[in-house]
């Protein structure tokens, strides 16, 4: 079956760093366009970006653009999302997610906190 694991997040200070990973099975990763989005408390989940299947094309939402960088490995099967200069309103729950078909599969989300 199809799985979406992500990994990563963490409590951080305001101006740092992180990769999010999104480890994928169950399916051939190599064929599918992934996604990233995120949720914070109180609000609707969002597009961050999209990467096409080979990884030559990503796009961002325009909120995103500039210090967000989606990208993949399918020799690992693996999604990445590399944020910098993180800010507090960066904080949500940052979740991977394809579609194939017409069903669209979701990880359970990893834990990004920005605070001082």
């Amino acid at each position: 079956q199809v799985q979406l694991v992500e990994s990563g997040g963490n409590l951080v200070q305001p101006g740092g760093s992180l990769r999010l990973s999104c480890a994928a099975s169950g399916f051939l990763f190599s064929n599918y366009a992934m996604s990233w989005y995120r949720q914070a408390p109180g609000k609707e989940r969002e597009l961050v970006a999209r990467i096409s299947s080979t990884g030559g094309s990503a796009n961002y939402a325009d909120s995103m653009k500039g210090r967000f960088t989606i990208s993949r490995d399918n020799a690992k099967n693996t999604l990445y999302l590399q944020i910098n200069s993180l800010k507090p309103e960066d904080t949500a729950v940052y979740y991977c997610k394809t579609q194939i078909g017409w069903i669209h599969y979701w990880g359970q989300g990893t834990q990004v906190t920005v605070s001082s």
